[in-house]
């Protein structure tokens, strides 16, 4: 399992990559957020380790939140794993031209954000950790896209064993 902060690092880095600019920090909350869930849906397995909170834009993980610096992340140079690369490649693919606040609400239909912020008003930042068991119930709703091959993965055919 991956580190949050090295996984954030390879979005920002990634992101700038492809589309040749910087990424604010809520898009990148976001995103990480979304290859989280991508992933529960491909493995059943999580991605990274680390938490979100339910604040009132989405969910944000504090850890992520606290590497910020002016110039972007701070510079971890760890790699991560090639499926990691892969899965948060699609997310990317799938999320990256969106708009912060586009992104921002379409995680406010999510039951894990929703469920963090029950009691809460409108304008109030949560700091009630997203459960990863509600994560999973999010991505159950998802049907995983591989951008690589152009398709839905329940498209791909089981392969068959050879005679």
């Amino acid at each position: 399992m991956e580190k949050i902060i090295n996984v954030a690092q390879y979005i920002f880095s990634e992101y700038k990559r492809v589309t040749g600019e910087r990424m604010d920090e809520m898009k990148l909350h976001k995103l990480l957020y979304f290859a989280q869930r991508e992933a529960l849906a491909i493995t059943n397995e999580p991605l990274f380790e680390g938490e979100f909170e339910g604040w009132r834009y989405g969910p944000v993980c504090r850890e992520i939140r606290n590497s910020i610096t002016p110039d972007g992340m701070l510079d971890y140079d760890q790699e991560v794993s090639d499926e990691c690369k892969y899965i948060v490649n699609n997310i990317i693919l799938e999320y990256g031209s969106l708009a912060s606040w586009k992104l921002s609400e379409l995680s406010h239909r999510e039951i894990s954000w929703r469920n963090a912020r029950a009691g809460l008003g409108e304008g109030e930042n949560g700091t009630v950790k997203l459960k990863l068991s509600d994560i999973r119930e999010d991505a159950r709703k998802v049907r995983p896209y591989d951008h690589v091959w152009d398709m839905y993965y329940d498209e791909f055919e089981d392969e068959e064993p050879s005679l």
